[in-house]
């Protein structure tokens, strides 16, 4: 398959009640392992990927060296592989299209793309961030690819789940429509476990939802029926790994 033909392949897992999973991978062997376990597609980590080069998250990890990886991941696989681009790596349009840009040169036929202001505080403005969406939809439709751009809200991760409530679920649906309506495909809620607030964000946002199955998070099939369409687990099997090798390593060592 083309590039083209793999994002709308990828287009295609996304269907609520019936979740693609993507269980995140950060180099081309972990993605060849995830892939020979009968993956649909393959997603990085911003944070994984990172760690296992040794930097922090956070656009810590240059760019360059991204997408030199991104890059050998795709070529050994012919799944379709997501990017995770965190904030575009720049706050302005041109350089969040450059970021994609080069994302897209390496393969990508996806974006997860975040609205925290990364090595800032907070969150961008709706307005802002939905600019910056654009600028990540024009990019992909420039360059000829239909990548699907999954907007993240950090909304959530940034405030412990017991604090999590009915007016930040609002705020989390205005920016869903304002990133949709800027050309998202998709609203990524990280930090989102309560059932009732997952139903209500799945059943009032225009485009499909992706949860992150953090600790605590509702298991997939009771996601799937709350209506999420897209499962993704971040740096947990990165994290899972490393614990694994910890231990062997102080067996052997100790």
């Amino acid at each position: 398959m083309t590039q083209a033909e793999k994002a709308a392949a990828f287009r295609a897992l996304h269907v609520k009640g019936d979740p693609v999973i993507l269980f995140n991978i950060w180099d081309a062997g972990s993605a060849k392992t995830v892939a020979g376990q009968g993956a649909k597609a393959l997603a990085t980590g911003s944070a994984p990927v990172a760690m296992a080069f040794g930097f922090a998250d956070g656009e810590k990890m240059p760019l360059d060296l991204a997408c030199e990886n991104f890059a050998r991941i795709v070529s050994v696989t012919d799944l379709p592989v997501t990017m995770d681009l965190e904030g575009g790596y720049g706050l302005d349009a041109a350089t969040v299209a450059a970021s994609v840009t080069a994302g897209l040169m390496a393969g990508a036929v996806g974006f997860n793309f975040e609205d925290q202001i990364v090595g800032g505080d907070g969150l961008h403005a709706v307005d802002v961030q939905a600019a910056r969406v654009a600028a990540v939809r024009k990019a992909a439709d420039d360059f000829g690819v239909p990548a699907f751009v999954n907007a993240r809200t950090d909304i959530f991760l940034k405030a412990k789940p017991d604090t999590h409530s009915d007016a930040m679920l609002d705020d989390a649906i205005a920016r869903a429509g304002a990133y949709a309506d800027a050309g998202a495909d998709g609203f990524f809620a990280p930090g989102l476990k309560d059932e009732a607030l997952i139903e209500r964000l799945c059943r009032d946002v225009p485009v499909p939802v992706n949860i992150i199955a953090l600790p605590g998070t509702p298991p997939n099939d009771t996601l799937a029926a709350l209506g999420v369409a897209r499962i993704s687990y971040g740096p947990v099997p990165y994290r899972q790994m490393m614990a694994g090798l910890g231990e062997a390593a102080k067996a052997a060592l100790g």
